[in-house]
């Protein structure tokens, strides 16, 4: 694993090395790897635009106030694909451009599991 040490940055208590390698070098505050698996969902609360090319199923999106596609929330603000038993995406294969893309220690994840660890 290549190790940059230039221009590193700190969001919250998690060091970040570089952006482009954040989720192969990203630690917690404790030195343990950030993964999902480690995570509590945090992203699961992230508003998530549908794209065009997106195939989610249709009963887990609706209607935002500014007329965009977006995916459902339960009443407690969770996605609605969300697993609640095992906090694992219900429909993971087929999940929007957006979830996919979301980067695992990306400074916007350690953001999230930071608020999340907060409140």
């Amino acid at each position: 694993m290549r190790a940059f040490t230039q221009n590193p940055r700190r969001t919250a208590d998690f060091p970040i090395v570089n952006d482009m390698d954040a989720e192969l070098s990203a630690t917690d505050a404790r030195g343990a790897a950030i993964t999902c698996a480690s995570c509590k969902a945090s992203c699961c609360r992230l508003e998530v635009m549908i794209l065009g090319e997106d195939d989610v199923p249709p009963d887990l999106t609706e209607v935002d106030r500014w007329g965009g596609l977006v995916m459902a929330r339960s009443d407690d603000g969770w996605c609605a694909a969300l697993d609640k038993h095992t906090m694992l995406c219900g429909i993971y294969e087929c999940r929007p451009t957006v979830c996919r893309d979301y980067r695992v220690g990306g400074s916007d994840c350690i953001a999230e599991r930071s608020s999340a660890s907060r409140s």
